[in-house]
């Protein structure tokens, strides 16, 4: 992986992390393209960089963030279910990370839903929005294991979580953001720990990859989120659906054409 191609790695998880379209599927196009899908480096780097991403939450909310035992409290209880899931459908997930077509079909379904979503949870902004206790925070847990199928995406299922649970969008997507900090430390953590486990190097060259990409991606996520808030809360999801569906319909042309693509 050359300088420039972890800059376009970086870009594109801090554009798409924290917005529900799923950087997983944009990851597979980028690195695809780049012609460096397969490398178990690269594998790695696309989600140790999701560190840089998780700290430009802490820095945008970290009034909020530094609050309250309570509200870690809250944040461990709502990311327990993907903890405690995770490790016991270990095998079974990472046999769909290795379906490239789920992945499209999981975006088109998502963005097909998003289409009539904010129809469906049209009175959560009218009516007085809902607060997150903790059986909400559980709830909104187990809608985040959801995105363990490749596609679903992180944010979309946590936000819906929310919206389920009466929270408005803007409340909704702040505790996916909060959400997101525990959640993606410990997947980076795991990740660079089973590279490392496996025989993998972290020479000079690699800690100055790692080093840039999450600096690219802490500040263009820094920009995602400030302008995902703002757009969420006056145009809602129906644009999100269009953009699913389409990338959703370019990544199934690509697989059943016989295009390259890859995922772990």
């Amino acid at each position: 992986m050359s300088i420039i191609e972890s800059i376009v790695l970086a870009i594109i998880e801090g554009v798409t992390e924290f917005l529900p379209v799923s950087s997983t599927g944009h990851i597979i196009i980028g690195s695809s393209v780049m012609g460096i899908a397969s490398d178990p480096f690269t594998k790695m780097f696309t989600v140790a960089i999701q560190f840089g991403a998780i700290l430009s939450v802490i820095v945008l909310y970290w009034k909020r963030f530094f609050q309250s035992i309570d509200f870690y409290l809250k944040l461990f209880v709502a990311f327990l279910p993907s903890a405690v899931i995770g490790l016991l459908l270990d095998s079974y997930i990472n046999m769909l990370l290795e379906r490239v077509d789920v992945v499209g079909y999981m975006l088109i379904i998502g963005g097909l839903f998003f289409l009539f979503v904010d129809k469906v949870f049209a009175s959560n902004e009218t009516e007085p929005a809902g607060a997150v206790n903790y059986p909400v925070a559980l709830k909104i847990g187990f809608f985040q294991t959801v995105a363990m199928i490749p596609g679903v995406s992180r944010s979309a299922a946590t936000i819906i979580g929310g919206l389920t649970q009466g929270l408005n969008k803007r409340t909704a997507a702040e505790f996916s953001f909060f959400l997101a900090v525990p959640t993606m430390f410990a997947a980076t953590v795991y990740k660079m720990f089973n590279y490392y486990r496996e025989g993998g190097s972290f020479g000079g060259d690699e800690v100055v990859l790692l080093i840039i990409g999450n600096i690219v991606a802490f500040a263009v996520a820094m920009l995602a989120i400030k302008s995902f808030i703002n757009f969420l809360t006056r145009h809602g999801f129906r644009l999100f659906g269009y953009y699913r569906i389409l990338l959703g319909i370019v990544i199934l042309v690509l697989f059943y054409f016989g295009v390259e693509l890859s995922l772990v």
